[in-house]
């Protein structure tokens, strides 16, 4: 629709007017695309749609036509190319009728005045109230809100929106680039290199740190905007009681006083108390924890200090309702509902420094002692020995430079980097670089049940009928005796046409394959009997519905009436396996009635025991006839069998669990469910490793103090009945203990926890937009599997890094010996600025980032975490790192004692010098791949093309050096003889030889 593109003003009649046609329920208008898009009544014809539209467009080009003409000449503009109202109309009618909308437009006008922050409200006990003290207190009334009261609500308490999690801005992730302790040595020697004359060198030392800087920030934040794009492109609605008839509106304009029109599918835009319902039933997992919708019910509740799950008779903003129907009064809204408090938590909970950060922080500490002392010895020696002043500080400049290795945070960016490309590949999205690593240093998990470790959804698991035990799965039924046919045992057949008949879940066929809508509970059913060959229409059509009487308070059990049968009709029933148990007097076994005896009852309870007791929620089925209209009007009820359903077990979950545990982790499941569910999930996928399984209910923990829950959660496998505070006092107090804690999550109630977490890893998939805001990670497809390939990435990466520190380190040593060494004994020095320069650009970055793209060690799952308080180079490695310094720097003096001897000081001996250090430390990479296999162990380590390739491009590099003369006089360099070429190559190889016969002494160099 061409006249609708570039026309804003268009664009806002369209969608403002639209929306008052009741047949209309959404509109939104695209300027970019020009498409319009409508949501409308299934019973409107699509041309009335289209004569509404032409009705609102000629109104538009009516006061468009006004306007202009009120004008003065000078102001009035051309016409937007792209066509007008009659192209709009014309391209309208050759459209076809609207499709659905992504959004739909406010009808309420918001006042002028909306407070900018709102105050948290003290919580109120608005369960324990009745119904009509609530209605006084937000000054409403069943009818719901009028325009003028909707527009003094939302003046007083503003907008119903929830503060967003802050997100770095792109000026904030470009200078955290330039926050560490390499970059400001670097810096500042940069800074001392220009005040001495050496702006070459200073310029090419800031050229190392901006090559840094944007490696990190392009990383990081394309990161962010990946994660931030999973957000919900549709924003959520409300359907509300206002002006005597029902709207739909913008969850974020629903007020306080406003009647909430519950119906399933819908989620709840914030905090309300119902005023009635029938058969409600609302998913809640998202705020509580808990699996299983909650039936709710307008009912007062005596106990003020009710947990939130237990508040029967209020619904809360992101939850679901699922079922039933009803309405609801808003008391609570935006900062003050209970998802604005978990937001509050989130915003208290501080996002922890990472190890990698706090390793290359102690180790840039280190450089920096190591290095001024050495430059200031220099720097004195010299000066004694009467050399000037400019020159000495030039010297220590040079020295200075020696000993930060240039590549460490180019290395250490880049390799966190290809970390975070590499597990895109997997859909594991990284906020951050250094949450790759820190996920290798994780020591606990924590869990979330729901949607986590489980679908979230009802399956049926196992069937208890005709005193026989049948496992169920997709494939059919199972006993102890072999498969069972449902068809072929005439008990098992009448309990699953019992559960079908006893069940409002409906079975439509979409694009050719079948949807079941309903409750998750009954879906199971029903999915149970799809699954076992049963035609659910054709039976319901056999026995059809006469009338339905739900389960209750007093009666907990659903029962069913039907048309068929012997009698003319029966009664279904299913509900708590004790109550529909003590209405049966018989029972079918072997396709015969047999009366139900005591001992049978006996074997039915214990059977329910046991299935409840593994955390399976049980049902029990009967059928009977029925003889009036009163309750007790049921006679010859029978028994059929039980039922038991769970929410199943991801697939991968138990494999991914025992993973974790090879890989020396703990495992630790945080869930809102009730302790006997927890205890049989943890049980089923062993979380507890071999040892007892140890539970500890959130009742528990109460108000301990910090050394009280640390005690507590010591050791703990499940934490059940928890809630968001609870979530985020157990990840704090695993932390106090010194360990390194992941945690997941998908739920709104996961976020403080998510944020506190040394890891936080969020659901991409079915995960709420809260929990992606403050996670590290986000699993974009849902699959825990994948944390797999992130910690093995995680620990590879680290130990990488490890790889070209020690080898970074190992070589800036034999440049500051070399250089220490022969000053102190009067040769003079080998190297000058612009030398050690080149050798570290050369030799540090290449084969540095090459070492850091090691593949991963066969073993690497199979090592515990390490120590987060270990230092990055430990005690033990500096020992190594000085003999393998110590080697090249005497290969190299040996280098420049020759062209001493050979030709006196001068250019050749620096030559000779400057071409076997830099060589030498070239192919020390080799050397650094392993601390324990040498290059010459057949298969001892897997094939790194990056680091060949790196090895001899540097050494072509190195050569370019002696050939290019504009380079060579660059770097002070003066053409070699064969016999001096010779020397340099003899003198670089050695070291190689040296340091990798030394792996062969039988000591291992880690210990």
């Amino acid at each position: 629709m061409t006249g609708l593109r570039r026309r804003d003003e268009m664009k806002s009649h369209l969608e403002s007017e639209l929306i008052a046609f009741s047949e209309i329920h959404s509109v939104s208008a695209n300027t970019v695309t020009g498409n319009l898009l409508i949501l409308f009544d299934p019973q409107c014809n699509p041309f009335r749609i289209k004569e509404m539209i032409t009705e609102v467009v000629l109104r538009f080009s009516r006061q468009l036509q006004r306007s202009v003409e009120k004008k003065p000449a000078s102001e009035v503009k051309s016409k937007p190319r792209g066509g007008g109202i009659s192209s709009f109309l014309q391209s309208l009618w050759s459209a076809g009728a609207g499709r659905v909308a992504t959004e739909p437009k406010p009808k309420v006008k918001r006042p002028a005045n909306l407070p900018s922050v709102v105050p948290f409200r003290e919580p109120q006990p608005w369960h324990i109230m009745v119904t009509e003290e609530v209605l006084s207190r937000v000054e409403s009334c069943p009818e719901g809100l009028t325009s003028e009261a909707v527009a003094l609500s939302l003046g007083k308490y503003g907008l119903n929106e929830v503060p967003q999690p802050s997100m770095r801005s792109k000026f904030g992730i470009f200078i955290d680039q330039f926050c560490s302790v390499p970059v400001y040595m670097l810096t500042l020697g940069a800074g001392l290199s220009a005040l001495s004359g050496g702006v070459a060198d200073a310029i090419a030392i800031m050229v190392v740190v901006a090559i840094n800087a944007v490696i990190g920030f392009f990383t990081e934040d394309d990161a962010q905007r990946t994660i931030n794009s999973l957000k919900d492109l549709v924003s959520a609605t409300a359907l509300v009681k206002r002006n005597g008839g029902e709207e739909r509106i913008r969850a974020e304009d629903v007020c306080i006083g406003d009647i909430l029109v519950l119906r399933p599918g819908e989620y709840v835009a914030a905090d309300a108390r119902l005023v009635n319902a029938s058969h409600l039933n609302a998913d809640e997992s998202v705020l509580t924890g808990e699996s299983l919708p909650v039936h709710k019910s307008p009912a007062v509740l005596e106990q003020e200090d009710a947990p939130l799950a237990a508040r029967l008779n209020m619904v809360y903003g992101g939850t679901l309702i699922t079922g039933g129907q009803g309405l609801a009064v808003v008391v609570e809204t935006g900062r003050s509902s209970e998802i604005g408090r978990i937001q509050s938590l989130v915003t208290e909970a501080e996002a922890p420094e990472t190890p990698v950060e706090k390793q290359l922080d102690r180790v840039g500490s280190q450089l920096v002692v190591i290095s001024s002392v050495v430059c200031g010895v220099v720097f004195v020696m010299g000066l004694l020995r009467g050399t000037g002043l400019i020159e000495m500080l030039k010297t220590a400049i040079s020295l200075a430079v020696a000993a930060v290795p240039e590549g460490l945070p180019t290395v250490a960016a880049t390799t966190l980097a290809l970390g975070i490309k590499d597990m895109r590949r997997h859909k594991v999205l990284f906020r951050n670089l250094d949450a790759v690593c820190t996920m290798g240093s994780v020591q606990t998990i924590c869990l979330d049940k729901t949607g986590t470790l489980t679908m979230n959804r009802m399956e049926v698991t196992r069937v208890v009928s005709g005193m026989r035990v049948m496992h169920f799965k997709e494939t059919g039924f199972k006993s102890e005796e072999g498969d069972v046919n449902p068809f072929s045992m005439d008990e098992l057949l009448r309990t699953i046409h019992i559960s079908i008949l006893c069940n409002e879940s409906e079975v439509a066929v979409v694009e050719g394959r079948q949807v079941i809508n309903g409750s998750p509970t009954e879906n199971a059913l029903v999915h149970m009997a799809i699954a076992s060959g049963v035609d659910v229409g054709e039976v319901r059509s056999k026995y059809p519905r006469q009338e339905i009487r739900y389960r209750s308070e007093s009666r907990l059990y659903m029962s069913t009436f039907h048309q068929g049968g012997q009698n003319g009709g029966f009664v279904a029933m299913k509900g708590s396996p004790f109550e529909v148990l003590s209405k049966c007097d018989y029972h079918v076994k072997d396709g015969a009635k047999h009366f139900l005896s005591e001992e049978d009852r006996a074997w039915v309870e214990a059977q329910n025991e046991n299935l409840a007791g593994e955390g399976a929620r049980v049902l029990g089925v009967a059928y009977g006839v029925r003889e009036g209209d009163a309750e007790a009007s049921f006679v010859e009820m029978v028994w059929l069998g039980l039922i038991a359903m769970s929410d199943p077990i991801r697939e991968g979950v138990q494999a991914s669990i025992e993973a974790f545990h090879r890989a020396g982790m703990e495992t630790v499941m945080i869930t809102g469910d009730q302790s006997p569910t927890a205890y049989a999930v943890g049980s089923e996928l062993a979380l507890s490793n071999g040892r007892p399984l140890r539970i500890l209910d959130s009742e528990a923990l109460g108000t301990a103090d910090p050394e009280l829950m640390k005690s507590l959660c010591a050791g703990v496998n499940v934490f059940a009945r928890v809630t968001p505070s609870h979530k985020l006092q157990i990840v704090q107090s695993l932390q106090s203990t010194g360990k390194v804690v992941a945690m997941t999550g998908d739920g709104i109630n996961d976020g403080p926890a998510l944020k506190a977490a040394d890891v936080g890893i969020a659901m991409g998939k079915g995960g709420t937009d809260l929990a992606r805001d403050v996670a590290d990670v986000v699993l974009e497809h849902d699959d825990l599997e994948t944390l797999i390939i992130a910690l093995s990435d995680g620990r590879t990466i680290y130990n990488n890094i490890r790889k070209a520190l020690h080898y970074l380190l190992a070589t800036n040593l034999s440049e500051i010996l070399i250089m220490f060494v022969s000053g102190a004994l009067g040769m003079g020095h080998p190297l000058n600025a612009m030398q050690l320069l080149w050798i570290n650009l050369v030799s540090d970055i290449f084969p540095g980032l090459a070492l850091a793209m090691e593949p991963p060690e066969p073993d690497v799952l199979s090592q515990p975490p390490r120590d987060p308080e270990e230092p990055i180079v430990r005690p033990d490695d500096y020992s190594r790192i000085a003999f393998e310094g110590t080697v090249i720097t005497a290969t190299s003096m040996a280098s420049y004692v020759y062209g001493l001897l050979k030709y006196g000081r001068g250019p050749v001996a620096n030559t000779i010098a400057f071409q076997s250090l830099t060589s030498a430390q070239i192919l020390h990479a080799l050397t650094c791949r392993s601390d324990k296999h040498t290059i010459f162990e057949k298969d001892a380590l897997p094939p790194n093309k990056y680091l060949n390739l790196a090895v001899f491009g540097s050494l072509g590099l190195q050569l370019a050096t002696q050939v290019i003369p504009p380079l060579r006089r660059l770097l002070g360099l003066t053409p070699l003889g064969l016999a001096d070429v010779a020397v340099a190559a003899a003198t670089s190889v050695l070291p190689l030889l040296i340091t990798e016969m030394s792996k062969n002494t039988g000591k291992d160099p880690n210990k």
